[in-house]
């Protein structure tokens, strides 16, 4: 069995209750639960949370809690990885039988089924222990900048000052959306991120969402999308 488990606490600072706030008039945890379920490899969606509210609502969306998240791994400090570890043992120890395990963010309105699937056949490709969508940083970060006080501009790697952006080696960010990982992996507490592979998306596939005006954007965004 593969379950999506989606770590979603109660707690959140930068914008209270966004985990189940409204978003396009939908609840924001509605969305990935959503491209669980129509996922291929998906056999069980399970939120690992510490709030009833949100308990609630995710199963009015079709995910199941079979239990609540201590609180001692529910707060704003606690790594992803040590989250899932605990879900897994806990479903385990339910009887559950798992295979892999798909860590889905609950603030990911733009997340598709089908990139969640694509995301699995390249790790499985590969044999890896986990797999997760990037994205290309669309300027060089070698030549990235700091202002000083009196607005003069310095860059933090002098050496690139002159070197023409084609010739640098390109980067990518974590999207912040899922990661895929081998049941063993998650066990073990190994590294998602230099552990398992990226797998380079478009970067309209995913928005990150950490205060009111990047839900703003999010909004217009998905609504861009719609249309």
């Amino acid at each position: 069995m593969n379950v999506a488990i989606i770590p979603a606490r109660g707690g959140s600072q930068r914008i209270p209750r966004k985990n189940i706030k409204q978003f396009c008039g939908r609840s924001m945890i509605s969305y990935p639960i959503e491209a669980a379920i129509k996922s291929n490899y998906i056999d069980s969606v399970v939120v690992s949370t510490d709030d009833e509210e949100i308990a609630q609502i995710s199963t009015q969306f079709g995910a199941q809690i079979p239990f609540m998240r201590p609180k001692n791994i529910s707060d704003n400090i606690t790594p992803t990885v040590p989250v899932i570890s605990h879900a897994i043992t806990k479903l385990l120890d339910m009887g559950w039988e798992i295979d892999k395990a798909c860590c889905i963010y609950p603030c990911t309105p733009l997340l598709t089924s089908h990139l969640i699937d694509n995301i699995f056949d390249e790790m499985i490709k590969g044999d890896h222990m986990f797999a997760y969508p990037v994205i290309l940083h669309s300027h060089p970060i070698q030549r990235a900048m700091k202002m000083k006080k009196d607005g003069k501009m310095d860059f933090l790697n002098k050496e690139h000052e002159l070197t023409r952006t084609q010739d640098l080696e390109p980067t990518f960010y974590d999207s912040g959306q899922f990661y895929w990982g081998q049941k063993k992996a998650w066990l073990n507490k190994q590294k998602m991120h230099t552990d398992g592979i990226g797998v380079q998306i478009n970067s309209w596939e995913a928005v990150d969402i950490d205060n009111d005006e990047d839900w703003e954007k999010a909004e217009m965004l998905i609504k861009s999308i719609n249309k």
